[in-house]
């Protein structure tokens, strides 16, 4: 019987139990995966507290992000996927395919083959923040050389991906982090500038970094108060791209800004990339393509054992990451 991780009551990451499960057959459109990796998402501790916009129904299973190899298909797939390396690409329902465990049920069309250059630790951390940061960097926000780019919350996994985009389109990536403590590590990463909004101005820095322009695109998960001072930040019809609230808090509009800058504020999601088969076909390519001839590089936070999936979880909470954590599947 695989082991699977599942949570019966909200909560911390303290609820989080390893179970035996029989083993699920593969329904139409589904495949079964032997899963070697899971990479870690704040989606899931915000499903698992019970603040997702998808409730659970305890039981449930959790999880987004899995590599692993093909075991078994169900009806209406090609039997050609079965032995194939892949990776999941987030965007379904986890409580009905969550992902992490030894073996997992996900549909077809979540899969994405990875280029062999990648080890299954690093095929766990490529879907999510690569198409994430793709969808609103170059499909929404139209990046292109010589712009300035603002990046919250950029140690995170889909902020060090961005970082790798904006290099790769020949732009200038910006940074942002509460502390000084990862200052050193982005700029190592390839940032070309860091702000630490705890302890400087982030409208002064912006202002000079860019010589007055401000930014033109921004790339936002905190929402909150804050966004009036990314709105005070951004250039004359400029892009402000919302895709999370990690603030917490009520986010206001920046109307005064908006109406002075013509400013674009967009909440953006994966499903803008991944609900359209052809846009997603070619995101997957234009990813792809980078990780195999080494332009993309994930960046691994740290690994754990699956056993250690509570503690796993426990330091994605603590924020003090720069990367991508995973958990290793024996």
């Amino acid at each position: 019987m695989p082991k699977i991780v599942r949570f019966h009551a909200l909560g911390g990451p303290e609820n989080l139990r390893i179970e035996d499960v029989p083993v699920r057959e593969p329904g139409r459109g589904e495949v079964r995966l032997r899963v070697k990796a899971a990479g870690l998402n704040r989606a899931e501790s915000v499903y698992y507290h019970g603040h997702y916009f998808e409730k659970p129904h305890v039981p449930s299973r959790l999880g987004y992000e899995v590599a692993g190899v093909v075991e078994a298909v169900g009806e209406g797939v090609d039997a050609a996927w079965i032995g194939k390396s892949v990776a999941t690409v987030p965007g379904f329902s986890q409580n009905r395919y969550g992902t992490l465990g030894e073996e997992a049920v996900v549909p077809v069309d979540v899969l994405g083959e990875y280029p062999a250059n990648l080890t299954p630790v690093e095929a766990a951390a490529i879907w999510m923040q690569y198409l994430t940061a793709y969808g609103a960097l170059v499909l929404v926000g139209g990046i292109h050389a010589g712009d300035f780019v603002a990046i919250p919350a950029a140690s995170s996994s889909v902020g060090l991906a961005a970082i790798q985009i904006v290099k790769d389109h020949g732009a200038t990536s910006i940074a942002v982090t509460r502390t000084a403590a990862k200052r050193e590590e982005l700029l190592a990463l390839g940032a070309n500038h860091v702000i630490v909004s705890d302890e400087e101005d982030y409208v002064a820095r912006v202002k000079n970094i860019t010589g007055a322009k401000g930014v033109r695109i921004t790339f936002d998960p905190v929402a909150g108060p804050g966004i009036e001072k990314l709105a005070e930040g951004a250039s004359f019809g400029g892009h402000l791209i919302e895709y999370g609230g990690l603030a917490g808090a009520a986010t206001p509009f920046p109307m005064m800004a908006a109406m002075v800058k013509c400013l674009n504020v967009h909440g953006y999601t994966l499903l803008q990339v991944t609900r359209n088969p052809e846009t997603a076909a070619a995101a997957k390519k234009y990813v792809f393509d980078r990780l195999a001839d080494g332009r993309f590089v994930p960046k691994i936070a740290r690994t754990f054992a699956f056993a250690e999936t509570v503690a796993a979880y426990q330091f994605l909470e603590s924020n003090q990451q720069v990367g991508k954590v995973v958990i290793t599947v024996p």
